[in-house]
C-alpha cells in the first residue's frame, strides 16, 4: 500500500467534494475622489482571480468570479448598501477592499463582521484600522499611515525642507496621516506652520488657501484626493501664488496629477506604497499593455486578491471563519517564495500540505493585526511626470 503523508491527507479531506463557483467582491471607489486610480486596481484583483481559476488547482477545480461593488470612497451609507448586496444577493465569500479608510471601517462594522465575511484592503491606511474590532476578519496589504507619515518626513528632511504647511481632507484618512506626519516631522526638527482641514466637493477654497499662505512654509503638503479637494486646493494655491512647491500624499499620486498640472509642479515630491522587489517586474510583464501594473496600490490589490485565494486554499474552505487564520501562514516565512504569475505553483504546494511565503507584487509581509510592514516609492515630478526616484 502506498504511503500518503498525513499533511496531504488532511489537506485532501478539507477540500470541498465538488468544484463550485466562488465569488469574491471587488469593493473599490469606482466613483468619487479616487476614481481615476480604481480601474487599474480592480483589474489587478480580477487578474489574480483569473490566473487562479485557469490553473484548475483552486479547491478541486473551483472557479473564481469577481463581483464589483462601488464603495464611492466617501459615502459610508452607499458603501455599506453596496457591500450588503454583495453579501446577501451575490453571496461573495470575501471582499477585496475597500480603498478608503472611512468606508472600509463602515463596511467592516456594518456588513463584514455581522455576516462573517473577510476583507483585505489594498489601500485603507488609517492607523485606527490597526486596532479596530474585527473578529480577525480584516487584513490589508498596505502599510498604516503611521509608517507613511515617517516616510513623508524623511523625504522632506532629506531634501533640506525646514518648514511646511499642511492641508488635509477632513476624514479618518486625512486626519490620521496628517497627525502622523506632523509628529514625525517635528521630531526630526522641522516646523509645521499650520495643519488645516478641507472639505471635499467645494468649488472655492480661497479661504483655506489664504490661511495656508498666511502661515507660510517652504512646501505645501497636500493630504487629499486627486479627483476632489486636494487637486482644487493645489490649483488655487498655484493660481494665487501662495505656493509653487508641493508634497503629495498617496491618494494624490496618479495619472490625473500629471494630466492636470504637468510641468507646473516640477520639483514637487510625494510617495505611495511600492517596492522594487522582483515581484513588481513580474507583475508588469504579466499585465503587458492591459493596465499600469506599477500605479498606486495596483500591486497591493493583486496581492490582496491572491492572499485571500491562497488562504482559502490553505484552509480547504471558503468559509471566512475557517480561512481567516491562514493569512499569516501564506503571507510570511517559512515556505517557498511566490510571486505574481506563480499562483499555480502556490496552489499546488498548498494542496499537498506544503508551505509558501507569498511575496507578490508588493513584497508583502503581514505584521500586527494583519497589515503590511510597508515599502514606499518616493516620487518627484520631473518634466511633468511622476518619476520614481527612490524606494524606502
Amino acid at each position: 500500500m502506498k504511503y500518503v503523508a498525513p499533511a496531504v491527507v488532511i489537506a485532501a479531506l478539507a477540500m470541498p467534494a465538488l468544484a463550485e463557483e466562488v465569488k469574491i467582491g471587488v469593493m473599490l471607489g469606482f466613483t468619487g475622489p479616487v476614481e481615476s486610480m480604481t480601474p487599474q486596481m480592480a483589474a489587478a484583483a480580477e487578474l489574480a482571480m483569473k490566473e487562479a481559476s485557469e490553473t484548475e488547482l483552486f479547491l478541486n477545480g473551483s472557479t473564481l468570479t469577481p463581483v464589483r461593488g462601488d464603495s464611492t470612497c466617501i459615502d459610508a451609507s452607499a458603501a455599506t448598501a453596496a457591500a450588503e448586496r454583495l453579501v446577501t444577493s451575490d453571496r461573495v465569500k470575501g471582499i477585496v477592499g475597500a480603498a478608503c479608510s472611512g468606508v472600509t471601517t463602515a463596511i467592516l462594522q456594518g456588513v463584514a463582521r455581522p455576516n462573517g465575511i473577510a476583507m483585505v484592503s489594498p489601500a485603507s491606511t488609517s492607523p485606527a484600522l490597526s486596532t479596530v474590532e474585527d473578529d480577525g476578519l480584516f487584513f490589508r496589504t498596505s502599510p498604516a499611515d503611521t509608517r507613511q507619515g515617517e516616510i513623508m518626513s524623511e523625504i522632506l528632511t532629506d531634501r533640506g525642507v525646514k518648514s511646511v504647511a499642511v492641508t488635509f481632507t477632513n476624514n479618518d484618512y486625512g486626519k490620521g496621516l496628517s497627525d502622523a506626519f506632523k509628529t514625525a516631522f517635528e521630531d526630526a526638527g522641522g516646523e509645521v506652520t499650520i495643519t488645516a482641514s478641507h472639505e471635499d466637493g467645494k468649488s472655492d477654497y480661497s479661504g483655506e488657501v489664504g490661511a495656508l499662505a498666511s502661515a507660510g512654509g517652504e512646501v505645501l503638503v497636500v493630504v487629499g484626493y486627486i479627483d476632489r479637494g486636494g487637486a482644487a486646493i493645489t490649483q488655487q494655491a498655484l493660481d494665487s501664488g501662495a505656493f509653487n512647491r508641493f508634497h503629495f500624499a498617496d491618494a494624490m499620486i496618479g495619472d490625473a496629477l500629471e494630466e492636470q498640472f504637468g510641468t507646473v509642479i516640477d520639483g514637487s515630491t510625494g510617495q505611495f506604497s511600492g517596492t522594487d522587489s522582483p515581484g513588481v517586474n513580474m507583475l508588469v510583464e504579466m499585465v503587458g499593455n492591459e493596465f499600469d501594473g506599477t500605479s498606486a496600490y495596483t500591486p497591493e490589490t493583486y496581492d490582496a486578491a491572491a492572499l485571500m485565494i491562497l488562504a482559502m486554499q490553505a484552509a480547504g474552505s471558503t468559509d471566512a471563519f475557517e480561512y481567516k487564520s491562514h493569512f499569516f501562514d501564506v503571507a510570511n516565512a517559512p515556505g517557498e517564495k511566490i510571486y505574481p504569475g506563480e499562483l499555480d505553483k502556490a496552489l499546488k504546494i498548498l494542496s499537498e500540505g506544503g508551505e509558501i511565503d507569498y511575496e507578490g507584487g508588493s513584497a508583502v509581509e503581514l505584521i500586527g493585526s494583519g497589515e503590511s510592514a510597508g515599502n514606499f516609492r518616493e516620487i518627484e515630478i520631473i518634466d511633468g511626470k511622476a518619476e520614481t526616484v527612490k524606494f524606502r
